[in-house]
């Protein structure tokens, strides 16, 4: 979701070459920067949770975190994104990146497979349904980054 809004957003304001982001979202810590030969400043936008409670690891992050990672420079602080552990203070990228690519689902899928078959056929009929197990999630995650990042423009579907 902040991915393809950046992008779009980018591509609108005529900034989607110079402002690219991280083009292999691997969890790490970024921060758009103005480079030495753009002419124009990063888009600058404030993340507004509204009402959402703001606990670590909440989808608002990871769509604040597409957003970074898509070019669009959101003033933030990693503490709230999965994998951050309270304790150490230390900021783990590898389980983000886990979350980004739908790790954590394809475990879970694995587990419901093996403990509880009818309850994955129930939870997980949309994936059964377009042929996807465990181990296609990471790959279709990658490839709907990639797509994004080839074509954001929305097509009208008929």
């Amino acid at each position: 979701t902040g991915l393809l809004l950046a992008r779009r957003v980018l591509d609108k304001v005529n900034l989607g070459n110079s402002h690219v982001g991280v083009v292999k979202a691997d969890g790490a810590y970024y921060r758009v920067k103005q480079g030495a030969e753009e002419k124009r400043s990063p888009f600058k936008v404030f993340l507004d949770v509204g009402l959402t409670r703001t606990t670590t690891g909440c989808r608002v992050f990871g769509a604040m975190k597409g957003a970074v990672d898509g070019g669009l420079f959101v003033p933030h602080k990693p503490k709230r994104f999965p994998g951050n552990k309270a304790m150490p203070k230390k900021f783990d990228p590898k389980t983000l990146r886990r979350y980004i690519y739908g790790v954590h689902v394809s475990d879970y899928m694995k587990l419901l497979q093996a403990k509880n078959p009818e309850k994955y056929q129930a939870h997980f009929s949309q994936y059964i349904a377009a042929g996807k197990g465990p181990e296609e999630v990471e790959k279709m995650w990658t490839s709907v980054h990639a797509a994004i990042r080839a074509s954001p423009a929305h097509t009208k579907v008929v």
